[in-house]
């Protein structure tokens, strides 16, 4: 049994090696795309923000439907309101090219909001591409979730 669990630790310790904090302000931070895909959202300009996505056809059409769903002035206000005050960027996670925003929601009784991220050719996508990196990145952003509630 005591091997066992050593080898669960083993296998999993790559993976939380391998994340890291990146600060703001560090060039190889991906809070510049993330404010400005906020911004195209924020007025209702999908096509801009899906171009800033590893799979823009794909981003485009779930926030298409996404708008059609809520309307142009609730989608206008969703992501608008990552912008406000009261809302802030409380942490980016790094796993290789991979990026988690972590937001915390003011407004919004301090809810967790992540944004996903990766850096192609030097530059920060939306990540909207299935990776074992990006299904470690929402682990961690379910573990801010439950340090939060507790």
């Amino acid at each position: 049994m005591k091997l066992f669990f050593a080898a669960a630790l083993l296998a999993a310790a790559p993976a939380f090696a391998q994340e890291r904090l990146v600060e703001p302000t560090a060039p190889d931070s991906a809070r510049d795309t993330a404010l400005t895909v906020l911004k195209h959202l924020a007025a209702g300009d999908l096509e801009q923000a899906a171009a800033l996505s590893n799979a823009p056809k794909q981003r485009f059409e779930i926030l298409r439907d996404y708008r059609d769903s809520v309307g142009e002035d609730e989608f206008k206000r969703v992501f608008g309101r990552f912008l406000e005050p009261d809302n802030r960027l409380i942490a980016e996670v790094a796993i290789g090219p991979r990026r988690l925003l972590v937001w915390e929601l003011g407004e919004a009784g301090n809810q967790l909001a992540g944004q996903f991220y990766v850096e192609v050719d030097g530059r920060f996508l939306l990540d909207d591409v299935p990776s074992r990196e990006r299904a470690e990145l929402r682990r961690v952003l379910r573990r801010y979730r439950a340090a939060q509630n507790k």
